[in-house]
């Protein structure tokens, strides 16, 4: 893994963040959901969940954040769901229901990763994946797995 390249790609892409466009800020988002892994990349992804000129974007980041399906993706949108106003937290409550609405496998880890970062030390984080347990727990799953 080359981190230099990597650190790179979080700047180019917070810069593109940081656009008057929509669709860049969507499109920045969603690539620096593939580094939320990455200590640099949690304030742009942060800043682009709650983007205050366009929920497009809100939903797309929260969506790729989502999408990734592991603690990293889960603890920055928890963070967002946080401190998102109402609006805001109407969008990232789509995507969570987007996201793990129809594979139960899926829906059952993102409970379990909730559970676990509930207790995290970050009161952020933590009151997030209280909110997103409360999300899951309305999904019904499309398919079960056997």
């Amino acid at each position: 893994m080359n981190s230099g390249l990597r650190r790179a790609a979080v700047e180019a892409l917070a810069e593109l963040g940081r656009s008057d466009d929509h669709r860049d800020r969507a499109d920045a988002g969603q690539g620096l959901a593939g580094f939320a892994d990455m200590e640099a990349a949690l304030a742009p992804l942060l800043d682009l969940v709650l983007d205050p000129r366009d929920t497009f974007v809100t939903r797309r980041t929260a969506e790729a954040l989502l999408r990734r399906k592991d603690r990293s993706g889960l603890a920055a949108v928890a963070s967002a769901l946080a401190v998102a106003g109402g609006n805001h937290g109407d969008w990232i409550h789509t995507a969570i229901l987007d996201v793990f609405g129809v594979f139960s496998d899926e829906r059952d880890i993102a409970v379990l990763l909730c559970e676990d970062m509930s207790r995290d030390t970050d009161r952020r984080v933590a009151h997030g994946a209280r909110l997103m347990l409360e999300i899951l727990a309305e999904i019904d799953p499309a398919l079960r797995t056997l």
